[in-house]
């Protein structure tokens, strides 16, 4: 309206105060004819104090509002639960404690004379999921198969004599002994009916601080897994390593017994964490005609490049449109399905050690053809467990505050493998039952312009040609020009396990094959990544010491191998480690009775206190890899190769060769 006054409004009052002060003012400003009886008690104040009650009160709940809704502000619990899960992480709402477990039996022997032996026929495959419990009553179930007839470095089987025969001597019963990882939990199973078709049914399990789904079934004995979100339609299992599965790779069993499979599921659901710690099994729509559709760029979100079809060049669109498509697994129709579930968890199941002794439910794997029943069910019934270390790791839920704060955390990796540490940490998480992983390390790869490759005919940068072992060597570490070809495309990723003696050896193909399956899942689109084997160098050790008067230099030589035994203990290093030769010569020098160290004079062009050689016959059990460690060698510190390697210290007993020179009041040879 013509003439009307331009009032002026302040935006900024944010309190109770703020609200009453502005009014004042405004009333003053623009009407002071009107109004001007501003006392405390008059009916004009009355209106301009509710005025700013309202204010006050409208202000405080758009603040709180946008507040929740930022995740790191947020106060409310609900409101945590939910953002976090949009965020994809899932709130800890109980954590197990975890526990390794011994476990026993006997076995009766086979053979005479010399020859008597452990009958392996009666060793046991204990199931996973054995349920055992401690002695204040907390439940525990078993992670893992409990495989008697398999052994190897990282699943060992020890054997001892259980049962000796009175009238020959001889053992008449042997035990076993392996170890298995456990779990805290108490397993409950639920049983939930569906009707007719409905999308996005929801079911909530009865317990809450639910620590893992177990399974889930159907009444057509479908099995339905678990995914992380409803559009992912593939899953990890594992398939037993037997000719029938793979007979390219059942030569491997020993050392691979799983192999590792993506599956494709219909059959679907994700868990969903409420604010009172419950949890809910949401499915999926189960509308789609075809319900293993995959998830793939729909033409008519974006237009169509056919004749005819509307120019959208110029549009910007919404990646979740273009991929959207009905098929987000189906829903359970017509049927039962069963749950399984464990639950529980917390500071309370951290039990003490050799606690967790009873057996509450258990079961096998024997092929008993052939079996003496009596000595089958002697068998089975002296199956004993114990827990030589406490369980730990068992914790309450999460605060709010941890919520928020591990929620960001994922999202900012969101379960990928970004950097060369999270390449290594998923390398090392794979199950070993998939094949065990001793050592991991991961380079960006470069590649070589081979045409102008030049090939040392004599030691340079370590690993040389050698007619030892042209064969075992690359041309990276040949090379006097180096004319690189980067791909920043793709990883190196080097790799090693463990033979049966726990000593490094190349990873088998069946390994390989589950490592590039499961890493898969987790790699970047435009991460490509090669698994390689890295390079074993093994090596011996070479010292002579000058013994103080009064000790015996057996003792002190015997001692002194024991320290270098422990320094290369294989747990210990790691790819592309450097030996630092002056720490080494301190371990030995600290050896109770050693005077001191003296440098060798011959072959030691670098005047070490001690020598480092390389061992490298394939005849004797080594890698076949010649080093030439003196060239290696720069101020004091040996350094591996350029390829990824380890040094190793293979053989110690043999290895090791230390003597004394005499004593510290005269030297005598």
């Amino acid at each position: 309206m013509a003439g009307r006054v331009q009032k002026d409004v302040r935006y900024l009052n944010k309190d109770f105060g703020a609200f009453r002060n502005n009014l004042i003012e405004f009333a003053k400003t623009y009407y002071p004819n009107t109004y001007n009886d501003f006392n405390e008690a008059s009916p004009g104040m009355m209106f301009i104090e509710m005025a700013s009650y309202v204010g006050d009160v409208l202000s405080y709940y758009v603040d709180s509002q946008f507040k929740e809704m930022l995740l790191a502000y947020a106060d409310d619990r609900q409101t945590i639960f939910e953002m976090a899960q949009v965020y994809g992480y899932k709130p800890l709402i109980s954590k197990p404690a975890f526990a390794t477990v011994d476990v026993f039996q006997t076995v009766p022997a086979t053979g005479t004379g010399t020859a008597v032996k452990p009958n392996m026929d009666y060793a046991l495959t204990i199931n996973e999921g054995t349920l055992i419990s401690a002695r204040n009553g907390t439940k525990f179930r078993t992670l893992e198969d409990c495989n008697f007839k398999f052994s190897s470095s990282f699943d060992p089987l020890e054997i001892d004599v259980f049962e000796v025969d009175g009238t020959n001597n001889l053992p008449s019963f042997y035990l076993l002994k392996k170890s298995v990882k456990v779990a805290s939990g108490t397993i409950k199973t639920e049983y939930f009916t569906f009707g007719s078709a409905e999308s996005y049914p929801r079911i909530k399990l009865q317990e809450k601080d639910i620590i893992e789904i177990t399974s889930v079934t159907d009444s057509d004995s479908n099995k339905w897994y678990e995914v992380p979100y409803l559009a992912q339609d593939t899953t990890f299992i594992d398939v037993e390593n037997t000719s029938a599965n793979d007979p390219d790779l059942v030569q491997y069993n020993d050392t691979a017994p799983y192999l590792l499979k993506l599956k494709k599921t219909p059959r679907r659901f994700i868990t969903y964490i409420l604010q009172d710690n419950s949890t809910e099994l949401r499915f999926g729509a189960g509308i789609s005609d075809s319900p293993d559709e995959e998830i793939v760029p729909n033409p008519s979100s974006v237009g169509s490049s056919l004749p005819g079809s509307p120019s959208k060049l110029d549009t910007y669109f919404d990646p979740a449109n273009f991929l959207k498509t009905e098929a987000y697994g189906q829903a359970p129709t017509n049927t039962q399905l069963t749950v399984k579930y464990a639950h529980g968890g917390g500071i309370g199941d951290n039990v003490p050690a050799n606690t967790i002794t009873q057996i509450d439910d258990i079961s096998f794997t024997l092929d008993e053809t052939g079996l003496d029943t009596a000595l089958v069910t002697s068998t089975k019934n002296s199956v004993g467990v114990t827990n030589p270390y406490p369980a730990t790791g068992g914790k309450s839920s999460e605060s709010a505050e941890e919520i928020k704060m591990n929620a960001l955390a994922y999202f900012q990796a969101q379960g990928r493998t970004v950097t060369k540490e999270d390449y290594i940490t998923r390398t090392y998480a794979m199950g070993s039952k998939y094949g065990a992983i001793a050592k991991a390390y991961i380079v960006p790869d470069d590649q070589l312009n081979i045409p102008n490759m030049q090939l040392e005919t004599s030691p340079g940068s370590g690993l040389f040609i050698d007619e030892r072992n042209i064969d075992q060597l690359r041309a990276k570490d040949l090379v006097t020009s180096k004319t690189k070809l980067d791909n920043p495309m793709a990883l190196n990723l080097y790799t090693l396990g463990y033979d049966a003696n726990k000593k490094l050896t190349p990873l088998n193909t069946a390994i390989k094959q589950n490592l590039k399956q499961y890493l898969s899942q987790y790699r970047i689109v435009t991460d490509a990544v090669n698994i390689k084997n890295a390079w074993i160098i093994n090596v011996g050790v070479k010292f002579t010491f000058i013994a103080r008067r009064g000790f015996n230099k057996s003792e002190i030589t015997l001692k002194a191998i024991q320290a270098i035994k422990e320094y290369f203990r294989i747990d210990k290093w790691q790819i592309n480690q450097p030996i630092v030769v002056a720490e080494l010569a301190q371990v030995i020098s600290q050896v109770d009775g050693i005077g001191a160290i003296v440098p060798p004079t011959e072959d030691n062009p670098n005047k070490l206190p001690l020598l480092i050689t390389n061992k490298w016959r394939k005849a004797d059990g080594y890698s076949g890899n010649v080093y030439d460690v003196n060239y290696a060698t720069k101020d004091g510190i040996i350094y591996p190769s350029l390829d990824p390697s380890i040094f190793e210290l293979k053989y110690p007993n043999s290895d090791i060769e230390g003597r004394s020179v005499g004593d510290s009041h005269g030297i005598s040879y």
